[in-house]
């Protein structure tokens, strides 16, 4: 059920990204670092938290303190050649990762192959991967998320590692049956499924135990965040944010609501929220309804900052979508934003994600 979800979750981004982009657009470069938090990095309990976070007005953006990938302090040699069967069922037999070619629709694989320590193999980039150390690295996506062949062939990859959120799928069959190992791996994205991703692409590169120790560190840091953003949850759940992921594209006039087992829920869950959603029933993703949103009656807005964007930020939102101002979180202008390619991108940086968001939630800087 869960990778239905996914796989439909993959397609409305698709949709929204691809209107988005003009064609023949190249992709914008990754930025360095988040320098706009200056309390990105902080404890949260040393910051000025709200009193009630169902109160608050406003809306804040939340941000990570570096969008730098730490590799793991293991270098053990690949163990090639590795046979695998991926998440489709194929078995495919990987002798060479001299040139990895990793993409998806939210740059967590790319992501997951840099904190394995293999960045310096990897050829290539979806539109999605922005973090230092891959601005110079070609974007093989075209019209926002639409894997481009040619683009492919011409960086020779000996591995490339995907999921089903990105395609078509024609594609992928078609760098098949030009000679590469192609392997798809889960599109189950989750912060309770981080480590399954790690296992899956470690293996399949031929290091394991690398794999293993990233897994380690993920565990440590994710238990530290969940410890640390606990301490600050309100104790009675009537006293907690009621949250809700809304997905738009304003310019493709696509309007969406993340519910339940669409990875959305499980974000708003780690940072002490209660995720509406699933109050009314929302499942997975479907098509925003002004009584859905109306009924789910959330404090707080949870949205990608280009989706914001796209409808002319809080003003546009309300003005776009008349039920808003309906909510609470339409009357207090409470909207959180976190960068497209870091919100979902459950992987080697959940933990600084839910972080990223527990700050922008409990204390919320004054946007410039």
């Amino acid at each position: 059920m869960r990778r239905a979800f996914a796989l439909l979750i993959a397609a409305a981004l698709a949709v929204g990204l691809t209107a988005c982009a003009e064609p023949g657009a190249t992709a914008a470069a990754p930025s360095e670092s988040a320098d706009t938090c200056p309390s990105a990095s902080a404890p949260l309990s040393s910051l000025d938290l709200v009193d009630d976070v169902r109160a608050v007005t406003g809306g804040s953006t939340a941000c990570l303190s570096s969008r730098a990938i730490e590799a793991v302090d293991d270098d053990t040699a690949p163990k090639l050649p590795v046979t695998v069967t991926d998440s489709e069922g194929r078995e495919v037999e990987i002798t060479d990762i001299d040139r990895i070619l990793p993409i998806d629709i939210s740059g967590t694989i790319a992501a997951t192959v840099f904190a394995l320590g293999l960045g310096d193999q990897v050829v290539g980039r979806d539109s999605s991967t922005a973090f230092a150390g891959t601005e110079e690295l070609p974007v093989v996506t075209r019209t926002g998320h639409t894997l481009n062949a040619e683009a492919i062939l011409e960086l020779a990859p000996t591995v490339i590692l995907t999921d089903t959120s990105i395609g078509p799928k024609e594609i992928r069959q078609q760098l098949r049956d030009a000679g590469i190992a192609v392997i798809v791996v889960s599109s189950d994205r989750r912060i309770d499924t981080t480590d399954e991703l790690v296992t899956e692409i470690a293996t399949a590169l031929g290091v394991p135990t690398r794999g293993d120790a990233l897994i380690e560190r993920l565990d440590v840091a994710l238990d530290a965040s969940l410890a640390e953003i606990a301490e600050v949850v309100p104790a009675a759940e009537e006293d907690r944010a009621r949250m809700l992921f809304l997905y738009v594209r304003g310019n493709a006039n696509v309007y969406y609501i993340f519910g339940e087992d669409s990875g959305a829920d499980s974000l708003i869950d780690a940072v002490g929220g209660v995720d509406v959603a699933g109050e009314i029933g929302w499942e997975g993703m479907k098509p925003m309804t002004a009584e859905a949103l109306v009924a789910a009656r959330p404090d707080v807005l949870v949205m990608m900052t280009d989706g914001l964007e796209s409808v002319g930020g809080i003003d546009g939102l309300i003005e776009r979508i008349p039920a808003v101002a309906e909510t609470p979180a339409g009357a207090n202008r409470r909207v959180i934003d976190m960068a497209d390619s870091e919100i979902l991108s459950f992987g080697p940086r959940s933990a600084d994600v839910i972080g990223a968001l527990a700050r922008a939630l409990y204390a919320p800087e004054p946007q410039q």
